[in-house]
């Protein structure tokens, strides 16, 4: 029956579909994020890598403990989004962003670079942020409330400072203006 099937679907389709043309480029498109993560609003295809999250990794799995490892990072996420989308800082800024790829992608990132076994497949930094005119004053912003939600998560006051210092270099790339 199966192979009935089959065969019908060959006979019933147009000859394009079953001829490839020589010239045609049989390589594989980027990967585009929203085909693979249910909800995600599509964005441009791009090379996914761990180097677009923007920062190396701790070594050891000492700070990925410290902060709870993948549940206690996500509570923090969880947190840390919630506070920027209600602040009046900055809310305007992440509303109008996907917040299901914001959620994911930042999971994912502090995951890595935390040093848990993770890998970061958004976008890089500088592209990620482009379009959005991030101000030093919103970036002060996002920092503060990343801590806050650190803080009641139970992270220690050290670990928090240890990946501000990580993430502190991506600056350059996030404030546009």
């Amino acid at each position: 029956m199966r192979a009935l099937l089959i065969a019908a679907v060959f006979i019933a389709a147009p000859a394009p579909l079953l001829a490839q043309e020589a010239e045609d480029d049989l390589s594989l498109p980027p990967i585009v994020m929203s085909t693979e993560f249910p909800g995600e609003v599509e964005v441009e295809p791009y090379q996914r890598s761990n180097a677009n999250a923007g920062a190396t990794p701790f070594e050891g799995t000492e700070m990925w403990e410290t902060f709870g490892g993948a549940e206690g990072v996500s509570a923090i996420v969880e947190t840390f989004v919630e506070r920027i989308v209600a602040d009046p800082r900055i809310a305007e800024i992440f509303m109008a962003q996907d917040q299901v790829r914001l959620r994911r992608t930042l999971k994912e990132q502090f995951g890595y670079i935390l040093g848990g076994p993770v890998a970061y497949s958004g976008r890089d930094m500088r592209s990620s942020h482009a379009d959005l005119g991030i101000q030093s004053a919103d970036m002060g912003a996002l920092v503060e409330n990343l801590q806050i939600a650190m803080s009641e998560h139970g992270v220690p006051f050290r670990a928090q400072n240890r990946l501000l210092a990580k993430l502190a270099p991506m600056r350059r790339d996030v404030v546009t203006r």
